[in-house]
């Protein structure tokens, strides 16, 4: 009897990535993009400092990363939040549906933006 593997580890596994990255990189960015640069405590980049960073593909590579593991982050917060804490677990299928298939529509949007860049 070969039973398939279930998909939770991998999903365990991208929701840890997310929250670590999301833990360490988004303060740094919000910090910078919402605080810092609009009230002048650091001189901002110009618009072509930024564009350049953004053409090189480490940078968008990063950005890429950032975004798909927070994704999956919260698609899987997300779906045990609506299991547990509002004992949804009949509607297994649509929640994961909804929140693994939004945590891919957003990957596949980020690559997307940042492949037009």
């Amino acid at each position: 009897m070969n039973r398939r593997p279930a998909p939770e580890p991998l999903l365990w596994m991208l929701f840890s990535a997310g929250g670590m990255v999301a833990a360490l990189m988004v303060p740094i960015l919000l910090f910078l993009f919402g605080i810092a640069f609009p009230l002048d405590l650091l001189s901002p980049p110009d618009h072509s400092h930024v564009f350049a960073v953004l053409r090189n593909p480490i940078t968008r590579l990063v950005l890429f990363g950032l975004c798909t593991l927070a994704l999956f982050h919260w698609a899987h917060r997300f779906r045990y939040t609506l299991y547990d804490g509002l004992q949804l677990k009949r509607y297994e299928v649509p929640i994961v549906l909804l929140c693994y298939g939004g945590a891919v529509a957003g990957t596949v949007i980020a690559a997307v933006v940042l492949l037009t860049v």
